[in-house]
């Protein structure tokens, strides 16, 4: 069974005005994938768009409680993680920066172990005019499209990876 996000009540996909929910199969144990996931500083290595991440409370990788900021998309954003078991679930709230309105955001990645290696899976959910405005009616599909190149790149970076390790 493939588990999901744990949600927050205040960010449940029911009540939220975006949602996107991306998955793939990767060919690569869930702890490569995971040294992948909370190397945040280093994410732009497999994933370009994500050049801007700086960890704001000392740690090297993400854990709970950990802040940083990133920018995504040209727009800057706070966040905190608030699930971190490792291998397993990752996720963090966000809020924009200098946005008045109080949009949020909560994304979760859950890993799942297979025969063949894991499972991923990652949710986001956001709300408030900020993201409406933006993500929601300047561009319909962003998020989702944004998280599916993520995934697939995160899965490719894994595979080389794992391969890279076993020789």
């Amino acid at each position: 069974m493939i588990d999901k996000v744990i949600w927050p009540e205040r960010y449940h996909p029911g009540i939220s005005s975006i949602y996107a929910l991306n998955d793939i199969d990767v060919n690569a144990p869930p702890e490569v994938v995971w040294k992948l996931l909370v190397d945040a500083a280093h994410w732009s290595n497999y994933f370009p768009p994500e050049d801007q991440v700086n960890i704001l409370s000392g740690e090297s990788e993400l854990r709970l409680g950990t802040r940083f900021h990133r920018v995504t998309v040209g727009y800057p954003m706070s966040l905190t993680v608030t699930e971190c078991i490792p291998n397993r679930r990752l996720a963090w709230a966000t809020t924009v920066d200098a946005d008045d309105t109080g949009s949020s955001a909560y994304h979760g990645w859950v890993i799942t172990p297979t025969e063949k290696g894991c499972h991923v899976l990652t949710e986001e959910t956001q709300q408030g005019e900020f993201f409406l405005n933006v993500i929601g009616h300047e561009y319909p599909g962003a998020l989702y499209r944004y998280h599916q190149d993520w995934i697939e790149r995160l899965a490719r970076a894994a595979e080389t990876a794992l391969t890279e390790s076993e020789k």
